[in-house]
Order: C-alpha cells, then structure tokens, then sequence
C-alpha cells in the first residue's frame, strides 16, 4: 500500500503517525517543503521516500510529486496530511489521482461552519444560531434578533483563526472597518463549558477508538486574551457527549479517519454542537490519548489504514491533563517547581512550536493521574499566578 503524506513533519509528533503506518506495512512517501536534511531523524527512517517542493501552496507542484511516486510505486492508494489547513488540497489530490476517501465534493460540509450547523439541525441536534453577513447592516439585523456579544470568525477557516467577540457597536464597527475581504458568519455567544468529542473511525464507519476533552476556555478566548491554557481527558466519557458525537459521525458519514468534533454543554444539561473537525485534535492530545490508555495510536492508525483492525485494549487507566503556559505571564511555581513536586505524574513536557504557541502555550506538560482532583491540583499548582 503506498500513502501519500502532505507534510509530515507537522505537526511536531506527526512523525510517529509516519511510524505507526511502516509499522502496518505501508510505504509512506512524504511530500513537504522543509529540506530533507531538516527532517527529524525518525521521520526519515519511517519514511521510504521524501519529495521536496518549493512552495505546498502551488498545486502544481503537488501533482508532479504524485505523478512521480505513481510512476515509481504504482498507484496511490492514501492521501492524507491529517491536517486542517490541508483538507481542501488532500481532497483534491484524491479526487485527480482517484484515490479512496474525501473527495472534493464531500468536504463542503466540513469546511464551512454555515454548512456544518445544517448538517447538525438535519440531525437533530442545537446550534448556536448563526448567519453569514456581507454587510454591517446584515450584522445589525442578526444582532437585533440575539442581541450582543457575538461571534465572527471566517465561514471557511482553521480553528480558531481570525475570530473575535464582538461587545458592542464599537467593536462591530472596528470589525468591518478592518476585516479581510472572506466571508465571515455571525453567531450568538454561547456561554458553556467546551467538552469535545474525539477518536478514530475504521473503513466502515465504525468508532473503534473515542475520547472526549474539558476545556479551561475557548481556544478564540486563550488566543485573544493572552490566556493560559489547559484542558483534560477524564477517564469516564460522559454519555451525552458520547450519544451527540456519535449521532455527528453518523450525520457526516466519516470513514477511516480522526475526527474531534466541539460542543457547549450549558448549565441545564443541554448540547450545542460548535464545530465539526475530520483530523486529529491538536497540540500533544494524540499523545494524551496514548498516556490515557497505554496504547499506541499512531500504531492502530496504522493498523486501520492497512487491514481495519483495531486491537488496543481500552481500559481508560489514567485522567490526562495538558497545560500550557506562556512566557510573558509570571507564574508563582517554576517549571522546575513543578517537576521537583510533581514530578512523578509528569508523562512529558516541552517547549511548544511558535505557531501553535497563541493557542497552546509557549511550554507544555501531560500529566495524569488516577485520581481527577489530583490532576486539578496540579493543574492549579502550574497555572498560579504571582
């Protein structure tokens, strides 16, 4: 089997998704931008072959790199960078070299929140009511129906990229004062606690992995504000996430992929669906999943690309906990102190790539623990403030 990777060396720990597919049998050729010699070492020993381009951005670059593995290894048989900003281009790849999953004409759904909320209302399940305005005066008549705050963020886009809450006329008019010229969708402010739905489907639609997250804040909030960030696996999956996410991968008929789909639970119980996202959850959470369960994620992904098995046993050990803090906040407890105190729930830390640093923090530790106000105190303990 030979898989097409779209920039494997990002995210930082995508390389072990390189490894778990060779581990599977599966010839992985990688096609990027970065130097080869910039590669991590264990990149390039899971890789059978790396193709340089100049930019990832012109397509036509891309389509010589599969034209050229496909002269030399045969057909393609996978495309995938499991990564968001690439949906679009791996769809599209798929769709010219005839390749098996997303095409172009399936993500429509799945990269357009204003597409998604159908999708969602068609199955049955709340939404933040939201519409895309052209026009400030589009977005004083959809204020005038749910009243301030809200919500404007690119109805195409990547996470939490570009969006904003909007308190006042002030703020509104600052917006469209200084917006790029994309379309934007509006939506209410919802004030709820985040929790996520997660996990790994196999070639028949099956969830043969899931996990679901609590979020400190909004991913828009830690960004804008200059937030710290954390957020946590619990070891019992609530089961009103668990029934929303499924009927989610139901309704947007997801096959042999990652998927990490975003709610509001609110104070009365009720769900509202966010967003839907068919990759795998950000930061260090593939690792968290792993650190979780004592498994190998990266391993059964390979195993479901190869052969659709799925043979981890899920026993849910361990509450797992990502935090992440920034330089420019001065915190009471030293990383040291941290370790030094708490050191024996530390699975891993490390600095954080620039890029995801607004998000995730500058520094990041996965700990768990068996006990859930164990990890709080913890979490507390790294997250004071001076």
């Amino acid at each position: 089997m030979n898989f097409v990777f779209i920039s494997p060396y990002f995210p930082g720990n995508f390389y072990k998704l390189c490894q778990g597919l060779k581990a599977a049998g599966i010839k992985v050729l990688g096609i990027g931008d970065l130097a080869y010699d910039d590669l991590r070492f264990e990149l390039k020993e899971a890789l059978t072959e790396y193709y340089k381009v100049d930019n990832l951005e012109d397509y036509s670059q891309l389509i010589r790199a599969c034209g050229y593995f496909t002269y030399k290894y045969g057909k393609i048989d996978r495309i995938e960078a499991n990564n968001e900003y690439w949906l679009e281009t791996d769809a599209r790849l798929r769709t010219d070299f005839n390749v098996e999953g997303l095409k172009l004409a399936d993500i429509e759904n799945m990269k357009y929140k204003s597409k998604m909320k159908e999708v969602f209302r068609n199955a049955g399940i709340n939404v933040a009511r939201g519409k895309v305005v052209e026009s400030i005066e589009q977005a004083k008549d959809f204020i005038q129906e749910v009243g301030y705050p809200v919500v404007v963020k690119p109805d195409k886009g990547v996470g939490a990229a570009d969006t904003y809450k909007l308190n006042n006329e002030q703020d509104l008019n600052e917006f469209f004062e200084n917006k790029v010229d994309v379309d934007y969708i509006m939506e209410e402010y919802i004030q709820g606690e985040i929790h996520t739905f997660d996990g790994l489907i196999d070639k028949d639609g099956n969830v043969v992995f899931s996990s679901s997250m609590v979020y400190k804040d909004g991913i828009m909030e830690t960004v804008n504000e200059g937030l710290d960030m954390f957020y946590y696996i619990h070891r019992q999956l609530p089961e009103d996430i668990v029934e929303v996410g499924m009927k989610t991968v139901e309704a947007f008929d997801l096959k042999e992929r990652f998927f990490h789909f975003e709610y509001f639970k609110m104070d009365d119980g009720s769900i509202i669906a966010l967003e839907v996202n068919v990759r795998p959850p950000g930061g260090l959470t593939l690792d968290m999943f792993n650190y979780a369960n004592d498994i190998n994620i990266y391993r059964q992904y390979g195993n479901i690309v190869a052969n659709n098995t799925f043979d981890a046993d899920l026993s849910r050990k361990y509450n797992c906990f990502f935090v992440g803090r920034k330089n420019f906040i001065d915190y009471k407890n030293s990383i040291d102190d941290i370790l030094n105190n708490y050191g024996e729930y530390i699975s891993f830390h490390e600095p954080i790539a620039p890029i995801l640093a607004p998000a995730l923090g500058d520094y990041g530790f996965v700990l768990r623990t068996k006990d859930l106000e164990k990890g709080k105190e913890i979490v507390q303990y790294a997250i004071e403030k001076v």
